[in-house]
């Protein structure tokens, strides 16, 4: 399958000069998208200090810059240079984005609130997924959409459930805010997951006959498909950790070693293609471990290689979709295939946008309470201008749902004028909610939360000692007396119902520290080399 294909009504002159092996038209339309991408990126570092727009909205307005010039050179029989294709996505746009985002999370925050991101990454989802998908199947006869089936209606709450929350975290603080930022972060990562396993577990099931076992047939998939493609995530990361600690790849190439992590880490995402698993939640939770063991095995540069690299590739590839996307919007193909008129694309639109606002606040809110009813300390609850913001933060819909929905909508050859509706539809949405919502974050959250107020302690480090979890856990006795020894058993169990978070990541430090890491390596346990920028120091001192 092609995974670019270029339209010869734009350069019909110069593409009989094109050799055999490379389209002319192919080249230009690349050249012009190189050069978008630059564009993008000057403009939003022109646009740094403001922060009222990124380079996600940067993009999406440069894409209808460019879509309304192409309209016009082809005499607007076009707009498009590029035929966008779902493996491009799938494949080699997407995996990089959400590897990094689990490569770089902050460990210490994204497990301390791990309760909390759970809660609304997965249940939150499910609730946002019931809500759309019932929405839509009620309040889309009535507009006038009658060819979709069960299948597509449930598509469509895991397509819209998917949230883009890039807005609110380059404006939000990581040591101002650390409780807030953790939480949108991690809970958008872990609502990107949760929601293409709902797309894949509809995907499998067979809705020509819908029966009582059908909602637990689709419970049991999304279950097997979240815990075995956690699972495969984990294996892969610790198979890189030990073999790069066993061989010590830094003594002859750091290349090497930075070359073996990037190719596992797409390794673990193919297999779990290839199983039939979630490769999106497998390639993130590879990040994180990663992060975790295999990171700290490498050589100094290859840590700093590592960590821009990995950073520099996501962000080129979040960029060229959102200005993709911004371009498609004024494809005539797919207005004309939808054959619908203006009124009838609002209302589908604003409904799909209506029921997105709902299905986030049906969650958000009730959880949030749920979760400070469970904390004891006022620093750890989420109040209620939080709240706000962490509805508001996924409100935006980006990436992830326009290429669900070219993977639901246009998989087929000959593409229905309803299929066709939805696709303009989602782009309608993805538009909207990025530039408006986005444009207003800025303003929003600095008037929802008090930038005078007393800034929270930044977490410095990833991961506290054991002697700073000793404190936390051990009521009476001095920490230093006690060392590494576990609390007495009643105490033990009164913390893990009083607080089972810090409890387990407590015991799962003594575990990590006693077996994990001295087999995998990780802080603390490098393997010495001497001819790394580490071990040179070392044997100089």
């Amino acid at each position: 399958m092609a995974v670019l294909e270029t339209l010869p009504v734009l350069l019909p002159d110069l593409q009989e000069s094109s050799s055999s092996f490379l389209s002319t038209s192919t080249i230009i339309a690349l050249t012009v998208f190189f050069a978008l991408l630059c564009a993008c990126i000057i403009i939003g570092h022109l646009l740094e200090e403001h922060r009222w727009a990124n380079e996600s909205i940067t993009a999406l307005l440069l894409g209808l810059c460019s879509g309304v010039v192409v309209l016009l050179v082809s005499k607007f029989q076009s707009s498009q240079i590029l035929v966008f294709s779902e493996d491009l996505f799938f494949l080699y746009l997407l995996p990089p984005i959400i590897f990094n985002a689990g490569f770089q999370v902050k460990k210490k925050q994204f497990f301390k609130n791990f309760t909390t991101i759970f809660l609304f990454g997965v249940f939150g989802t499910i609730i946002s997924f019931c809500i759309i998908s019932l929405g839509a199947y009620l309040l889309f006869k009535r507009i006038g959409v009658t060819d979709l089936d069960i299948q597509d209606y449930l598509a469509i709450g895991a397509i819209f459930s998917a949230t883009d929350s890039v807005c609110t975290l380059q404006v939000l603080s990581q040591d101002e805010t650390p409780l807030l930022y953790s939480i949108v972060f991690g809970e958008g990562v872990v609502n990107d997951a949760t929601s293409i396993v709902l797309f894949n577990a509809v995907q499998t099931l067979d809705f020509s006959n819908i029966d009582a076992l059908t909602a637990l047939k689709l419970l049991w998939t999304f279950l097997y498909l979240f815990f075995s493609s956690t699972a495969l995530g984990v294996l892969a990361g610790l198979i890189s950790a030990y073999i790069i600690k066993t061989l010590y790849f830094g003594r002859h190439s750091t290349d090497r070693e930075v070359a073996l992590m990037m190719l596992m880490a797409y390794l673990s995402y193919m297999l779990a293609e290839l199983l039939n698993l979630s490769g999106i939640l497998t390639i993130f939770f590879c990040g994180i471990v990663m992060s975790h063991y295999t990171w700290h095995n490498v050589t100094e540069s290859s840590r700093i290689t590592t960590k821009h690299a990995f950073a520099t590739i996501s962000f080129i590839a979040e960029t060229f979709i959102f200005l993709y996307v911004g371009m498609d919007a004024l494809d005539i193909d797919k207005w004309k295939e939808s054959n619908a008129s203006a009124g009838t694309s609002i209302a589908v639109s604003s409904t799909l946008f209506a029921l997105v606002l709902i299905g986030r606040a049906a969650f958000v809110f009730p959880i949030s309470n749920i979760t400070n009813c469970m904390k004891k300390r006022n620093n750890t609850k989420i109040e209620l201008r939080q709240q706000f913001i962490i509805w508001w933060a996924g409100l935006m819909r980006g990436a992830v749902t326009i290429a669900l929905s070219y993977n639901q909508f246009s998989s087929s050859k000959d593409i229905s004028k309803e299929y066709a509706l939805m696709i303009t539809c989602t782009i309608i949405v993805v538009l909207f909610s990025t530039v408006v919502c986005g444009s207003v974050t800025k303003p929003l959250i600095e008037a929802m939360l008090l930038r005078h107020a007393k800034p929270a302690i930044s977490d410095a480090t990833d991961i506290p000692s054991l002697e700073d979890l000793n404190i936390s856990f051990i009521q009476n006795g001095d920490p230093s007396e006690e060392g590494n020894n576990p609390p007495p058993r009643k105490n033990s169990l009164r913390l893990l119902i009083s607080n089972p978070t810090h409890t387990v990541h407590y015991w799962w430090r003594k575990f990590d520290d006693k077996f994990m890491r001295p087999a995998f390596g990780g802080r603390g346990f490098v393997p010495f080399v001497p001819s790394s920028p580490t071990g040179a120091r070392d044997e100089a001192s």
